[in-house]
């Protein structure tokens, strides 16, 4: 059995524990460890790999100038051409029968004017004579007049029906190669639509489409190192010559075109080369790519203010590489940046910011 006293040296010793214990300090939660970057703005130019093809600086649509069915096609795509050169024919029966009615009508305008002027050769020799009327002298002479003019009308026809005939052959109006075509033999064809494609001897460009963004300001250096895109040894230099003021519909591009100075043997027409060009640079940050983390769904970052919590900063990623990502706003300068251990990071929490192993050794995470 216990005894009184024993009671009182046990609660003594209970006060005492508990005295003790309110004389610790409360453990502080761990901070999480971070690593930070400072940030330091600087101008960043995108290396941009453009392809585009060789083409001819004049590139001319041929088609016929009248109806009619292809009857014969005389060249095909690549063929090289000379300037006269027949490239097609039309049937032409229906276009030489109308030379021949037009034959037919010069003719029997010519025997009008010949028996009209007959004619107003004897109202001549008799007028004087008074063997004949003053009207009928006019007569003969209006007459005579209008035979002609319905003559020279019929020869004019005559020499359209010929040109309308000679219309029936499509021909090159310069040296060149064939680059497209659109037709085939026994195809019915409408005047203008287009036949042949034909590329003019001559200047050579290198034409790229590229999208609006890159240029928006113009390039300061307009000489380009172009270069065969299956064999880069072979380069030429060139200029850039045009820059389309609009945007095509269809693929959403400026079309750039670059006179070559010259064409090195085994860039030909139609070769697809490539070209290297820088855009305009711009102040911008660069991180790590684990930098980058979500403010619910826009692009954000972590950094460590004065007093060693952790913000959230929404940024505007301007372009993504490997590894890295450049920040072209959200971000002046000088901010510490988290970049790696924000995982598990909140607003205003503190952070203990530590400093990564060199590369090559092991080191704690954060």
């Amino acid at each position: 059995m216990v005894g009184p006293g024993f009671k009182v040296v046990v609660g003594l010793s209970f006060f005492v524990l508990l005295a003790a214990c309110g004389d610790k300090k409360p453990v502080e939660k761990e901070r999480p460890r971070v690593f930070v970057q400072e940030v330091k703005p600087a101008d960043f130019a995108a290396s941009v790999t453009l392809t585009g093809d060789v083409q001819a600086r004049v590139q001319t649509e041929l088609s016929f100038r009248v109806a009619g069915k292809i009857i014969q096609r005389m060249v095909d795509v690549g063929d090289r051409v000379s300037a006269k050169q027949v490239l097609a024919r039309l049937d032409p029966k229906d276009l030489q029968t109308s030379l021949d009615s037009a034959q037919a009508q010069v003719v029997a305008e010519q025997a009008r004017v010949k028996q009209a002027a007959a004619a107003f050769v004897r109202q001549q020799k008799l007028l004087p004579k008074s063997y004949t009327s003053q009207s009928e002298y006019d007569s003969a002479q209006a007459a005579l007049h209008s035979s002609q003019s319905a003559l020279t009308a019929a020869q004019a026809q005559l020499a359209n029906a010929r040109e309308q005939l000679s219309y029936t052959a499509l021909i090159a109006d310069a040296p060149g190669v064939i680059t497209a075509r659109q037709a085939e033999v026994g195809q019915v064809v409408q005047a203008t639509v287009p036949i042949f494609s034909l590329a003019r001897d001559g200047e050579r460009d290198a034409v790229f489409n590229v999208y609006e963004s890159l240029l928006s300001a113009p390039p300061s250096d307009r000489s380009v190192v172009v270069s065969l895109l299956d064999n880069p040894k072979i380069n030429t230099t060139g200029t850039v010559r045009e820059i389309t003021p609009s945007v095509s519909a269809q693929t959403g591009t400026v079309q750039v075109k670059v006179t070559l100075s010259a064409l090195p043997e085994g860039m030909q027409l139609g070769s697809v080369v490539s070209a290297t060009a820088k855009v305009p640079g711009k102040s911008v940050v660069e991180l790590p790519w684990a930098a980058l983390t979500k403010n619910i769904s826009e692009p954000a970052v972590w950094w460590v203010d004065a007093n060693g919590k952790a913000q959230l900063q929404t940024v505007k990623v301007g372009r993504y590489l490997t590894g890295k990502v450049i920040i072209s706003e959200g971000l002046n300068g000088g901010e510490k940046v988290v970049t790696a251990g924000g995982q598990l990071l909140h607003p205003d929490v503190l952070v203990e910011i530590v400093t990564p192993p060199a590369e090559g050794s092991t080191g704690a995470q954060p």
